[in-house]
């Protein structure tokens, strides 16, 4: 006796639920139970939208981040933008966090991904190259080198400023250190370290005058 379990198809579907980030096989069935309890009215709609995102979008030629297919993204094709400047991320997700902060109004750069020899990932593999010729159409431009801090980010960091230091631009990185809210019992010594090198100077107030 064979026993009791889903439809061939449902169990594809829960098969390729579990590819999602954070999605074991629990919560896989759920989601599939959801989607074919719903029908058409959900189901039908999330599919066709997966379809049409998959099919029209890609990457912005210019800085990798996320566009329509053969399109510059929002940003690049903005002409308010101060191209002057060009904020290097690791990957296309990390512009959104500094984008939605207010605070920059430059361009950005999508490496694709940071340095790691042992995973065998090269300069030739990122978008170095084509970091550089946008820094050699744009000169006296300041990159912003906005990678991690990890050991991978620090060595891309130095390599790329090793080698924008070759070309007529200014080379600047975030500064890294206390959050905002953090007390000093929180934090680990490389971020008080950071802290202190990143620190501003605060302005003396002005003596009060006497009568």
């Amino acid at each position: 006796m064979k026993p009791q379990d889903y439809p061939p198809a449902v169990r594809q579907l829960m098969t390729q639920l579990t590819r999602l980030p954070g999605t074991g096989r629990r919560s896989a069935e759920r989601l599939a139970l959801w989607l074919l309890q719903n029908g058409s009215s959900d189901a039908l709609p999330l599919a066709q939208a997966i379809s049409a995102a998959v099919e029209t979008t890609g990457t912005c030629p210019q800085c990798g981040f996320f566009a329509a297919k053969g399109e510059l993204c929002t940003a690049c094709s903005d002409p308010t933008r101060d191209a002057s400047q060009i904020c290097v991320v690791e990957q296309a997700t990390d512009v959104l966090p500094i984008e939605r902060s207010g605070f920059f109004r430059g361009l950005y750069h999508c490496l694709g991904g940071k340095l790691s020899p042992l995973d065998g990932v090269m300069p030739e593999d990122l978008a170095v190259h084509k970091l550089l010729e946008r820094v050699k159409n744009h000169p006296d431009c300041e990159v912003i080198l906005a990678v991690g801090s990890d050991v991978e980010g620090e060595a891309t960091a130095l390599f790329l400023a090793e080698q924008l230091g070759k070309l007529p631009c200014r080379v600047s990185r975030l500064a890294q250190g206390m959050p905002a809210g953090a007390g000093l019992a929180q934090a680990d010594a490389i971020t008080v370290m950071r802290a202190l090198q990143g620190r501003t100077h605060l302005d003396k107030p002005a003596a009060p005058q006497q009568d």
